[in-house]
């Protein structure tokens, strides 16, 4: 059996009085995708930000790649995210202060790959999305739905053993959805990454290998899905 490169085990978390999660566990292997289904209110997106490392929960634990991050600094977890996860928050989050390009060649130039090679790669993915016509412009020149394709690049870009996504979908159209989901696809087909995707789109979770459903706080293995053939 394959072993997991993202593992989060018996998660729980609240905020003040009120609790997101319960007892929460995903294990996720290279190549495979995984769709985080659920109502509103669920902890799903809860779940993925733990699973990140972009909250501490206040029970359980996550490791990603046989290393747990649940315990490290936030300056280690910052790193850890940035060499090792690649992250779709479901309004983009991209920089406001830089153009399409910039925002998408960010984690490279952050983890020391010169200008022109970062460049070149950020506009294959660009490309890739169907958003390289609007490499140059700044966010506040595009659509919703195009900075989206742009986070999904960013968050890809520099072939991350793990990619998060919150309903990353969610701002586009049939046609641009698909665009993104492919990207997901080969990213898990062609580099090995893991794929976790929040979702309530039966149409996005088709593209999954099997759910896992979010209920009160807690996770429920759900049935195994047929891939969308690709």
């Amino acid at each position: 059996m394959t072993t997991p490169v993202l593992t989060g085990t018996h998660l729980a978390k609240s905020f003040g009085p009120t609790t997101a999660l319960l007892d929460a566990s995903v294990s996720v292997a290279p190549g495979e995708i995984v769709a985080l289904m659920g109502p509103s209110g669920s902890g799903k997106s809860t779940l993925l930000h733990l699973l990140a490392g972009l909250l501490r929960p206040d029970a359980g634990t996550v490791e990603l790649a046989g290393q747990r991050i649940d315990a490290l600094s936030e300056r280690r977890r910052s790193d850890v995210r940035l060499r090792q996860l690649g992250f779709v928050f479901q309004h983009g989050e991209l920089v406001p202060e830089l153009t399409v390009v910039e925002n998408v060649e960010l984690p490279l130039r952050l983890t020391g790959t010169k200008a022109g090679p970062a460049r070149a790669r950020a506009l294959e993915m660009l490309d890739r999305l169907g958003v390289a016509a609007e490499a140059d412009r700044r966010l506040s020149e595009v659509s919703g739905g195009q900075a989206q394709r742009a986070a999904v690049a960013r968050a890809l870009v520099h072939t991350p053993p793990v990619v998060l996504a919150d309903e990353p979908t969610g701002a586009l159209d049939t046609v641009t959805g698909e665009l993104v989901l492919e990207a997901f696809v080969d990213a898990a087909r062609d580099q090995g990454s893991a794929v976790v995707l929040v979702t309530h789109d039966l149409r996005v979770a088709s593209y999954a290998s099997r759910d896992i459903l979010v209920r009160d706080g807690r996770t429920v293995a759900g049935a195994a899905l047929e891939a969308t053939p690709r």
